[in-house]
């Protein structure tokens, strides 16, 4: 992992990140909006999203994508990490360690109490690498999704 940076997004990232993020959902076998629907989206982040990257020699090799929340824990904010993605070229080099490392150095830094997310539970090689990290599943937890109909429906009552 010598000479990879881990660092906020600046504005002259979005190309390689928009790249990357082709390659996720092409991994995640997922459609993909258009190259310049990615960037417009990159260039008009929502207040409150965060996205570190790791860099080496101007590639964008990962990054984690995360907001702020609240409340949390004692009525205190925390992040909810959207996502973590490193290259497929790139894995198995610690920058999944990296990111979140950074990504909970980020929350220490701005008060934050916890970080939450989730992750596909037949996963295995991605459930225990959360838990290297400390991380503990939340099995009283259920994940709910309003989307498309559904959440057209729920909008108009």
């Amino acid at each position: 992992m010598s000479g990879t940076a881990i660092r906020l997004a600046r504005p002259e990232d979005h190309p390689a990140l928009a790249a990357l993020m082709v390659e996720m959902q092409g991994h995640y076998v997922v459609p993909c909006p258009p190259l310049a629907e990615i960037l417009a989206g990159l260039a008009a982040l929502p207040i409150g999203v965060d996205i570190l990257v790791a860099a080496r020699e101007g590639a964008i090799l990962g990054f984690a994508a995360a907001c702020n929340l609240y409340p949390g824990p004692g009525l205190k904010s925390g992040f909810f990490l959207k996502e973590l993605y490193v290259a497929d070229s790139a894995r198995g080099m610690g920058l999944g360690r990296a990111l979140m490392r950074a990504l909970a150095e980020l929350a220490v830094e701005r008060g934050h109490r916890r970080i939450d997310w989730t992750a596909d539970i037949d996963d295995g090689p991605l459930l225990r690498f959360y838990e290297s990290l400390g991380a503990v599943p939340q099995t009283k937890k259920l994940f709910y999704r309003l989307t498309g109909e559904a959440l057209l429906k729920a909008a108009k009552g």
